[in-house]
């Protein structure tokens, strides 16, 4: 990965998951159980807790970038299934994935540009860099707990 680029990370890890959400609309209605087989997902979770991952770590990042302590962590997280979470996932369901996600990445991106990447790799006492956060909110893992439902051919 170039230096310049840690913001693109972000976007990668949103376009995967926006790729395998466009075959949730196949979804039927059976949650599919994560590789640790501790939780459960579904489409309109998996889109809520990587939106609440982008949330929390930006929040995170800004409090790094300002010196200050963070926001406690109470987030009960992919532990609880809430009753949205069942919904079908449709269409607009996936409109609105698609527009709240790639603005977040988008927040990242120009995020990470304004802080200068100087900055990405400095210590932080016991937390972890800007860089190791960015590459750990990046992945698309709750997504591919889901996987690609397309129907097979």
């Amino acid at each position: 990965m170039d230096d310049d680029d840690l913001g693109q990370l972000v976007v990668r890890g949103v376009e995967r998951t926006l790729e395998l959400a466009a075959t949730w609309l196949h979804w039927d209605g059976r949650p599919r159980v994560s590789e640790g087989g501790d939780r459960i997902y579904t489409p309109n979770k998996v889109i809520r807790r990587y939106a609440d991952h982008l949330v929390d770590h930006l929040a995170q990042i800004e409090a790094l970038a300002a010196g200050r302590a963070g926001h406690p962590d109470h987030w009960h997280g992919s532990l609880v299934t809430i009753g949205p979470d069942w919904a079908p996932f449709t269409e607009v369901e996936l409109n609105e994935a698609r527009e709240r996600l790639r603005r977040l990445a988008s927040v990242y991106v120009m995020r990470l540009d304004a802080l200068g990447r100087q900055s990405w790799d400095e210590p932080r006492g016991s937390a972890w860099t800007i860089r190791a956060i960015v590459e750990h909110v990046a992945r698309p893992w709750y997504a591919e707990q889901l996987g690609d439902l397309r129907p097979p051919a």
